[in-house]
């Protein structure tokens, strides 16, 4: 493409081309457009061509011989009789150039009779052989009449009720007799434009038609009209309007300034009725989250129509990947690609959906458009203010008498005013919008359609006065068609209420723009590495029910994209024509908005600027701006532009191939042009208002392109030229290469994330990852796997290729298995190495790595009941269990399986590239997800408990009888028994979550009922999750503190891995406690290692510490309290040493505890109390709360020891804000000074005022305990 300005960069059209049957090559069967030979002839297509198309050539849009022909007749020519129907058909197509750039195609395809006796002598040779086919395979005597004869009866308007079935199935279609029947052919019209105006075009195709068919010849030859749209007729400049002639009438059309939508030409009402308003926005948010979305119909427009619909909604995005709105037979290959794509298929009218193979539907939106029917991905976030949203666009349909649930028996053209007839929608059985299970507010019986009716009333409005309204518009000043008109308002109309929810959406995303620090040149050499936008604090700025969708949306390639080309323009001359206009409105909305402009809220802010643009196309359309050249007699020979009725002439392309000589033509364009817009937007003429580049000079655009797009050129639109298989392999070879790229940037993406502050001091971006934004990767990463699994697949089997693979894995191994020889559960690997831990790792054997068994874990959650979802978890478990990369390699180490499912190309069966794959996924080892617990809370899992007693005075004696109760983040399990004998116990039990306390103890029965516990181990039988609480305390009376029951809070224990997979792994969160605290008791024996101050005062720092950065983080990101609480160096351990110093040593063989001295405290404030020796009131209500708790700790009925008593005063004072009033309290009561050395750090006022200081800082925290910690107690 020239960059320059040309004279025919301006022209409304750039090719008349003529399409149809070549007579002189004849009849070809178009094998590539997928048709069955057991089809009447009459019901084959076959190959068109182009026959001829003027001018030859131009220089800025080359012609494309063969996607003209294929998109002109994406079917190939089709035959009738004079019995079949034969209207003419307009559709529009798209050709998406190398660079993105947009070229559009408007045809019209209409019968003419064949003249040829070859081929009329061809079509009854066919028939007769298919007859005699279809004989042989009938065997049908039905009657003594030949088969023959019983299809001819067929011709006449009655058919043969009384027939067989499969008789009748064949009689179908009609037959030809060459005699009496006569042939009809189909042949095309078409114009080439650089710009999609296309109601303009298909008047002008619709004018051409009617010349040839109608009785009296046009005015001119047509070579004078053709001339004319060619070479006489530019185009309109940006806000201007302009009027040509057509053969039987003028022709108007209008262009969008430079401040408003792009130009937009389809009627968008006619989508709303084939779908209806819930089924458009379920498409919409599919398109904007880039899944792959597959439209369906048997009218080329309707697909056209969609597509084109959608992707102008998107206002200010642009779809970044393959964009195929109508898919020729001959390229339905291409629904194999790996990568999102926007493509329109067309449905003979007869196959059902059942009978479409689609290579992958695991993320496939299926929109079946003329039965009004939807099939969404699984797990599609719904887009904010849906409701809102809804109804806002259905006032505005409503207001021009379309449907809001749609109307599917509707005619194509939607201008006509509809009366709302609710009885069909409720009778409408296949409607994709009541099968909905989201329910919206529309579809609850007919209730809304009243209320928007009575809304639109009360705006005074009637539905009979908007037609009285349109009619008293349309004056003499009005120069298109009422029809036209109103298509164009409520196109505007729709297309400003999608564009509002985006403004209101990132009113304030310039904020969140990471500008880089680097020449535009690093810049884009780093792209892929460079974060453009900060996405966690754009996140934690929205309104929580908007997380899942925009999550979800900033990941995106248009995202990415629209914040490329902020950042590589600074000023507004720079800026492309979308972000100019988006970037003005956002700019207005804040000016409008009091409200501080980073504040978001969820409220619905409906649109405003409506009647501006309604204004602006009004104002165009009543005043034309330009009139373009009357069509004029041409220098032809006499006796040329002669035609035949009903027959399209072969034209003159002497006079058609060559524009006019003079000057003129470029002058008034240059001239137009340049009054109208600025030098740059000359050059996007071309390109249309989709170009998506900025204005930097060729070749960095050209590197632009190529880099920041996903996959490449070739993958954005398939060549239709070529099919050769050295370019499919080529394409695929393509698709190959993006799919690892895209492995490797999601793993690196993902890791980033998740190692947070590590990764930060590395300098890889911003720390912090939300739990929607983790789940949003995941899935993304599921989707990335399952377009791996479905690229090159032979034959398809259910919705998520992934799965199939797996389970025709499990078959095949339980097939090997099924031999008798002792080697254990089927796919097991015997690997003691991998599971064990340092811990407790004898006393519960090492979970086997089994790829079989986890599938059997997936294949018995009910809750899970689709292929997408089994594959989905099964990842989810992987990752979490560390073994995807691992259970993935085992999967394709058996390439025989391999082999049979997939085609050679597939990337599956790439090696190198296979292990690329493998080792980026194995990356996901450093780290640890719980993505498979936290999502799937309500699935039961089976538990597995051991208690380990110590080993030097083993519990053989031991007679009592043992329980524990096990806490996780989401549930507890209550008291189970455990027995005496064994130790162990396995449950099963709703998911716990992230496993926290374990509770345990005895009932004191028996002779003996004295126990060391060393520590309990308890796994989780699914992901393998062992956790491991350290005890290394006595449970008995008269023993240790006297406790019959203890809360010890566990850990995860790591597992040690094998060399071949060691890597490194992320801290934890906080640190856990390795063992738990050994309470000091002080006897003249053992001397412990003391602590001084301010090891002490820096114990007490941290443990504080700890608890501020708990609750700073996102509330889905805080770890477990109860580990900063009563974990190792948490704040009761940090605590204990503040009262441990300085404790006097007691009589021999006597243990005293810190709780003993606070008893005393107690019994002092109380009776100071009575005495009323109180020094203020403050002092008298913080010993009333010390007391009220000492006592309900006291009088619990648990049997927790005096270590567990101070516990839990501790983390009641720390939930209740207390601990500092209590510090202060002990630190002045006489007991302290008798039972604390003097050096004691409670006996030292100014340490005692900084630990009191310390402690204030929890006073902003509302701290919950978990019920285990506070259980018996009724504060």
């Amino acid at each position: 493409m020239t960059t320059g300005f040309s004279s025919g960069s301006c022209r409304f059209a750039d090719y008349f081309v003529i399409c149809g049957l070549d007579t002189e090559s004849g009849l070809e069967p178009d094998e590539l457009s997928g048709e069955n030979f057991e089809q009447s002839p009459l019901r084959r297509t076959f190959k068109s061509k182009v026959l001829a198309h003027y001018p030859d050539n131009v220089e800025w849009n080359p012609f494309d011989q063969d996607a003209v022909g294929m998109l002109c007749m994406p079917k190939g020519l089709s035959f009738r009789t004079q019995v079949d129907s034969r209207e003419p058909q307009f559709h529009s197509f798209i050709i998406t150039r190398e660079d993105g750039s947009r070229t559009y195609g408007f045809a019209l395809t209409f019968f003419e009779e064949v003249t040829s006796k070859q081929i009329c002598s061809a079509m009854q040779t066919l028939y007769h052989m298919h007859n005699a086919e279809q004989y042989d395979i009938l065997h049908t005597p039905t009657s003594p009449q030949g088969l023959e004869d019983q299809l001819r009866q067929h011709t006449q308007p009655r058919p043969m009720l009384h027939a067989a079935p499969a008789i009748s199935r064949l009689q179908r279609f009609n037959s030809y007799d060459i005699s009496r029947d006569t042939l009809y052919v189909s042949k095309c019209i078409c114009l080439i434009t650089p710009m999609a105006f296309a109601q303009a075009c298909r008047k002008v195709l619709q004018q051409l038609h009617q010349a040839v068919t109608s009785p009296q010849p046009p005015p001119l030859p047509l070579e004078s009209y053709i001339f004319n749209i060619l070479y006489e007729v530019p185009l309109p400049p940006s806000g201007r309007s302009l009027k040509f002639s057509g053969v039987y009438g003028p022709v108007v059309c209008q262009r969008p300034s430079t401040s408003e939508l792009p130009l937009f030409d389809f009627a968008i009402s006619e989508m709303f009725n084939l779908l209806g308003v819930e089924n458009v926005l379920q498409l919409f948010t599919c398109a904007l989250l880039e899944m792959q979305i597959l439209l369906y119909s048997q009218h080329y427009q309707r697909l056209m129509t969609v597509a084109e619909s959608i992707t102008a909604l998107m206002f200010p995005f642009q779809w970044q990947h393959v964009y195929v709105p109508i898919l020729p037979a001959s390229l339905l290959h291409f629904l194999d690609a790996p990568v999102p794509y926007l493509m329109g298929l067309h449905s003979n009218g007869q196959d059902d959906r059942t009978k479409l193979e689609l290579p992958q539907e695991a993320n496939l939106c299926f929109v079946d458009i003329d039965n009004h029917f939807i099939e969404l991905p699984e797990e599609l976030p719904q887009f904010p203010n849906k409701l809102e949203f809804i109804q806002e666009i259905s006032e505005v349909l409503m207001f021009f008498g379309v449907s809001p649930e749609g109307n599917i028996h509707s005619s194509d053209s939607q201008a006509k005013l509809q009366n709302l007839r609710s009885v069909d929608m409720v009778s409408d059985k296949c409607n994709g919008n009541l099968a909905s299970p989201l329910n919206s507010f529309l579809l609850r019986e007919n209730e809304t359609i009243a209320r928007l009716q009575a809304l639109v009333k009360r705006t005074g409005v009637s539905l009979e006065k908007v037609r009285e309204d349109a009619s008293c518009n349309k004056d003499a000043r009005v120069q298109c068609n009422e029809e036209e008109l109103k298509m164009h308002q409520l196109n505007i109309q729709v297309r400003e209420v999608f564009a509002n929810r985006f403004t209101q959406m990132f009113a304030d995303y310039e904020v969140f723009v990471i500008q880089p620090s680097q020449d535009k040149e690093s810049w884009f050499t780093n792209r892929d590495q460079m974060q453009n936008f900060d996405k966690a604090s754009f996140l934690s700025d929205q309104p929580e029910p908007y997380l899942p969708f925009l999550s979800c949306f900033l990941e995106t390639q248009m995202f990415a994209s629209f914040i490329d080309s902020k950042i590589l323009c600074h000023d507004d001359e720079e800026k492309e024509h979308t972000l100019r206009v988006f970037d003005a409105r956002v700019d207005k909305i804040r000016m409008l908005n009091v409200r501080t402009p980073t504040l978001r809220t969820s409220m619905y802010q409906k649109c405003t600027n409506i009647e501006e643009a309604e204004k602006a196309i009004e104002m165009r359309v009543s005043k034309i701006d330009h009139t373009a050249l009357h069509p004029h007699l041409l220098d032809m020979k006499i006796g040329q532009g002669r035609y035949e009725q009903g027959f399209f002439p072969r034209l003159q392309s002497d006079v058609l191939s060559t524009g006019p000589t003079s000057n003129n033509f470029v002058l008034l364009c240059y001239r137009w042009t340049k009054r109208s817009a600025p030098a740059q937007w000359r050059r996007r003429d071309r390109q249309k208002q989709h170009a998506e580049h900025l204005y930097l000079d060729n070749d960095q655009r050209e590197k632009y392109i190529q880099e920041a797009r996903n996959l490449g050129t070739t993958i954005r639109q398939p060549k239709l030229s070529n099919l050769s298989p050295s370019v499919i392999a080529q394409t695929n070879w393509k698709f190959v290469e993006g799919l690892l790229k895209e492995c490797r940037n999601k793993t690196k993406r993902m890791l980033v994330e998740k190692m947070g502050r590590e990764a930060v001091e590395l300098g890889h971006g911003e720390v912090s990852i939300t739990g929607v934004e983790e789940n949003t990767l995941i899935a993304s990463l599921c989707d990335l796997l399952e377009r791996i699994w479905s690229h090159g697949l032979q034959v398809k089997q259910g919705k998520s290729a992934l799965w199939s693979h797996l389970l025709h894995y499990q078959e095949s191994k339980e097939k090997k298995n099924a031999t008798p020889g002792g080697l254990g559960p089927p796919g097991l690997i015997h690997d003691a190495e991998r599971r064990k831990s340092d811990g407790g790792g004898s006393a519960m054997p090492p979970l086997k790595v089994s790829l079989i068994q986890d599938m059997r874990h997936i294949q018995n959650i009910s809750e899970i009941k689709t292929d997408v979802g089994k594959a989905r978890a099964w990842v989810r478990l992987s990752m979490e269990k560390k073994l995807l990369s691992r259970h993935l390699k085992q999967l394709l180490s058996d390439h025989e399986l391999t082999k049979k499912l997939y085609k050679r190309y597939a990337f599956l069966r790439c090696d190198d590239e296979k292990e690329q794959f493998l080792y980026h996924l194995l990356s996901f080892n450093a780290v640890d997800y719980f993505c498979f617990t936290n999502v799937f809370t309500t699935i039961m899992i089976p538990y597995h408990v051991v208690v380990v007693p110590s080993k030097k005075l083993g519990g053989s004696m031991f007679t009592a009888n043992p329980w524990v109760c096990v806490s996780g983040e989401l549930a507890e399990t209550g008291v189970l028994q455990v027995p005496r004998n064994t130790l162990e116990i396995t449950f099963e039990c709703q998911n716990l979550g992230k496993l926290t306390t374990v509770q345990m103890g005895h009932d004191n029965t028996g002779l003996y009922a004295k126990w060391l516990v060393e520590c309990v181990v308890v796994r989780n039988g699914i992901t393998g999750h062992t956790y491991k609480f350290p005890c290394g305390r006595w449970l008995g009376k008269g023993v240790d503190d006297g406790s019959l029951e203890r809360i010890l809070v566990g850990e995860l224990m790591t597992p040690s891995t094998d060399n071949d997979e060691r890597m490194c792994r992320t801290p934890p969160m906080q640190q856990s406690p390795g063992m738990m605290r050994r309470f000091v008791t002080i006897s003249p024996n053992s001397k412990p290692n003391k602590l001084n101050t301010g090891q002490i005062q820096e114990g007490v720092g941290e443990a504080i510490n700890g608890i501020v950065k708990h609750f700073h983080k996102p509330e889905k990101e805080r770890g477990s309290l109860t580990l900063l609480l009563c974990g190792e160096y948490g704040l009761v351990w940090a605590l204990e040493q503040v009262f441990q110093h300085g404790f006097k040593s007691p009589r021999l063989f006597k243990n005293v505890f810190i709780w003993d001295f606070l008893e005393k405290a107690q019994v002092y404030f109380e009776s100071a109390e009575q005495r009323e020796v109180t020094p203020d009131e403050n002092w008298q209500t913080r010993v009333r709360h010390f007391c009220r708790f000492m006592r309900a700790i006291n009088n619990t009925p648990r049997n927790i020891g005096k270590d567990g008593k101070f516990q839990m005063l501790v983390c009641l004072g720390a939930r209740d804000h207390l601990l500092h009033h209590w510090i202060a309290l002990l630190a002045d009561c006489p007991i302290t000074a008798q039972m604390y050395e003097d050096t004691a750090l409670i006996k030292d006022r100014s340490l005692v005022n900084s630990l009191i200081r310390v402690l204030q800082t929890l006073q902003e925290f509302n701290i919950t305990l978990e019920a285990s910690l506070v259980k018996g107690i009724g504060i």
